[in-house]
């Protein structure tokens, strides 16, 4: 009886101490700031895309792609803010404005393909005026192969599709912004 107690403690310590895929940022609270901000649309932000960073990524895992999606826009299927995928395995960090095509500071070998304001790179937070706070979920994906096999034209739907047939494990956080 004693052994089955030793095994069964160990065994939930085990569980307990066990890592997790997670998502983090300096930048993000739980509100986005003026700096995540759109400059453009009635909104006057810095338009820069969030620091972010992940730990404990699952084994095996060939690349990274991060996207954020706005689930409340009034579009009937939500706003894509920023797609970047064929992230080396080896790059656990995107520094702020990694969104920014002119700046380069993405990693290299990393596409970021067209959103849905039909640009490149990271188009920032800006939900119509007068409206509820929007959620806007960053996701980070752990991808089972090096390259998505698509270029910087893809749209969000086949990103998206692509990144669902090819993920290990995504790890998400969520913020939100009002006007």
């Amino acid at each position: 009886m004693k052994r089955i107690i030793l095994i069964v403690t160990v065994f939930a310590s085990i569980i307990a101490n066990a890592q997790t895929f997670t998502l983090k940022s300096y930048e993000l609270g739980g509100q986005a700031t003026n700096k995540q901000v759109l400059n453009g649309f009635g909104c006057n932000g810095e338009n820069k895309s969030p620091q972010l960073f992940w730990e404990n990524a699952p084994s095996g895992t060939k690349s990274f792609a991060v996207t954020i999606f706005d689930e409340d826009a009034p579009t009937g299927s939500g706003w894509w803010h920023w797609l970047i995928f064929d992230i080396p395995a080896s790059i656990k960090e995107l520094i702020s404005d990694a969104g920014n095509i002119k700046l380069k500071n993405a990693p290299t070998g990393a596409i970021q393909s067209i959103t849905d304001f039909k640009t490149y790179g990271y188009g920032g937070v800006c939900p119509p005026e007068n409206s509820k706070a929007h959620r806007y979920v960053v996701t980070v994906y752990a991808l089972k192969t090096d390259k998505l096999g698509l270029d910087q034209n893809a749209n969000p739907a086949m990103v998206g599709f692509m990144l669902e047939q090819n993920v290990f494990e995504k790890a998400s956080l969520i913020f939100y912004y009002k006007q």
